[in-house]
């Protein structure tokens, strides 16, 4: 049994992770790879102590797993502030899920103290849909693609977008195989991947003019994320299904596209101008609903420019991925 002194000191170190991002992000907030390195660096303590914690109150880890995040940060691509967006895999054992689902919850309370709001999709290992066996999480998979609604095909795109933050590596490569065989077998669903992310808000009018909110909560703004990270994003994830490239990464799937794409590759040095764009642009958002909400009133005439220039290369890196795909699976009816 945990005793009282136990569970203060784990919640003393997810507090003092939180210290610890609130005292250094600052240092690492103008440089990509640096900033993303100390969000890897905190969420794997964070982890660690979750494990801890579990262990001691529920004895050893019955199985071999995998904790993987999805999203910005399973792509390597968060900002200042980030949500959270993981899950779990485990070995196949009787009697498993409820020692694993304990560890995920932990983990996502421990994640929110240390600065990394809940999802608000629920895409956390502390929901079971997120946390299953290996055998299950095939069955998932398989379920989403059948299901084909825009709801489960979004799941599906989230969970391609995985990394393994600790334990076994191959539990979430087995399953990213499974679901290369699945879409080989019914190219058909290519289309309906397609057609689940081809609907976007435009960052631009008509006459290439910036295009704010007219409406609603954040009227007069612009979703940077929303209107030109997604393109890019959805984009390449769609090529890498296509071409069975495993890495949840944006600059890794540019890097990994067979020569052919030599058209589209030419869009990278775009995407990483966007990444740095936002962490100059967004230095001083103060949480997470507002690191990708931009005000074009409070914005230089340079950085118009820039945003302008990234959010047309954007829309032409997606329609390209568009004509790429409705050809690919043309070809093959």
């Amino acid at each position: 049994m945990e005793s009282l002194t136990t569970r203060n000191d784990h919640m003393a170190g997810y507090q003092k992770l939180w210290q610890l991002r609130n005292d250094q992000i600052s240092i690492v907030s103008n440089d990509h790879k640096k900033l993303n390195q100390f969000h890897e660096e905190l969420m794997m303590k964070v982890v660690q102590i979750a494990i801890d914690k579990t262990v001691s109150e529920l004895g050893p880890i019955p199985a071999h797993f995998a904790f993987f995040v999805t999203g910005s940060a399973g792509r390597l691509e968060q900002s200042i502030w980030s949500d959270q967006d993981h899950g779990i895999i485990y070995e196949e054992k009787e009697n498993c899920q409820k020692y694993f689902l304990s560890l995920g919850k932990e983990i996502s309370k421990g994640l929110e103290i240390a600065g990394y709001p809940l999802c608000p999709g629920n895409v956390m290992a502390s929901n079971p849909i997120w946390c299953q066996s290996s055998s299950k999480w095939e069955k998932q998979i398989s379920e989403w693609l059948n299901t084909e609604t825009l709801e489960s095909l979004r799941y599906f795109s989230t969970f391609f977008d995985s990394r393994v933050l600790f334990g076994e590596t191959k539990l979430l490569h087995d399953l990213k195989s499974t679901a290369f065989s699945k879409l080989e077998a019914e190219p058909r669903l290519y289309l309906r991947l397609l057609e689940n992310v081809r609907h976007y808000k435009k960052a631009l009018g008509p006459f290439g003019q910036l295009l704010p909110e007219q409406h609603g909560e954040y009227k007069g703004y612009i979703d940077l994320k929303k209107a030109v990270s997604y393109p890019f994003v959805n984009g390449l994830r769609l090529l890498s299904l296509k071409e069975k490239i495993s890495s949840p990464s944006t600059i890794e799937r540019f890097n990994q596209l067979p020569s052919e794409y030599k058209s589209i590759k030419k869009y990278k040095p775009d995407f990483i101008e966007l990444l740095v764009f936002q962490l100059h642009i967004k230095k001083d958002a103060k949480d997470y609903e507002d690191v990708h909400l931009i005000d074009p009133g409070t914005m230089t005439r340079d950085e118009k420019h820039v945003l302008k220039h990234l959010a047309r290369s954007a829309h032409k890196l997606f329609s390209e991925v568009t004509a790429v795909i409705e050809k690919g699976v043309g070809e093959l009816d």
